[in-house]
């Protein structure tokens, strides 16, 4: 026997998306035990190697699935590797780790020496609640980022954006199961969903959106809008300009600093978007009567 892991077995220890418990559910005062599914949360480390050189980026903990698309959105939004200095992306496979460890580990290979990366350094851990802990701040995101032309791109009506949160949540398929994940949705202007990626973390569901976006050949996406459940962070809109997406919308609230990011950077920004509603925080000139 050669001592290699069975790669059959490998991929049955492969984590999903959703992970099966038994709960008790109490009905007219009776307890009573059922069979749920939950969203499953476990860390994703992402690492970044140049031939013999490598380095952990960040550990995030997000739901398993689209995990290359991941990696590649966090490091694009981060300003460490844009789609051009990927070489390739792929599971950890060092044979005296465990299976399901394994697939908690992408390596991100890149070209040329590594990137230096002292900003990174109080990045290391991030979480499914609160994205980036001590993400770069302004003056950093200027250094990288420019604002977006106001004189000239995407228009969108009302119209389309009251259909945006009921078009985001039919696509959502994991939290049918589970009720647990939040979403980001990418559409045309004319609102037709172009993908949708699910996570407990709504700053994960925008790195995959955006990975996805780069692995694929699409970047920048200035002609297209971002839906996300819940409230807006300064995260998300970070990624969101990274991205060269003009209008980002969010069936919550804003925090401060993102309506004072896409104020600066001429974003448009919409919260509250629910039932025929919503507010502006920033850039109304991309709305059309």
């Amino acid at each position: 026997m050669s001592g290699r892991p069975d790669p059959r077995a490998d991929a049955a220890r492969r984590p999903g998306p959703t992970t099966r418990a038994r709960v008790g559910q109490m009905r007219s005062g009776t307890l009573h035990e059922r069979r749920d599914d939950l969203a499953t949360e476990e860390p994703l480390e992402i690492r970044i190697r140049s031939g013999a050189e490598h380095r952990t980026v960040a550990i995030t903990m997000r739901t398993p699935g689209h995990d290359f698309e991941l990696a590649a959105g966090f490091l694009h939004g981060e300003g460490v590797a844009a789609p051009d200095d990927v070489v390739s992306i792929a599971y950890c496979t060092d044979e005296d780790v465990p299976a399901q460890a394994r697939y908690n580990t992408v390596t991100v290979r890149l070209r040329g020496p590594l990137p230096a990366l002292p900003s990174l350094d109080r990045h290391f851990m991030t979480s499914s609640a609160c994205g980036v802990c001590g993400t770069a701040s302004l003056d950093a995101l200027r250094d990288r980022c420019r604002p977006l032309p106001a004189d000239r791109g995407l228009r969108v009506s009302p119209e389309v954006l009251y259909e945006l949160p009921g078009r985001l949540r039919r696509a959502q398929g994991v939290f049918g199961k589970t009720g647990g994940l939040h979403a980001a949705g990418l559409f045309t202007p004319g609102g037709e969903p172009l993908v949708v990626r699910e996570d407990v973390g709504r700053h994960n569901a925008v790195d995959k959106l955006v990975g996805w976006a780069a692995t694929t050949g699409r970047l920048p996406l200035d002609g297209h809008l971002l839906m996300v459940s819940g409230r807006t962070s300064y995260e998300i809109m970070q990624k969101a300009l990274a991205a060269g997406l003009p209008v980002v919308c969010a069936v919550s609230a804003p925090s401060s600093l993102a309506v004072e990011l896409a104020g600066e950077f001429g974003m448009t920004l919409v919260g509250f978007l629910r039932e025929e509603r919503f507010n502006v925080y920033a850039g109304a000139h991309r709305l059309t009567p």
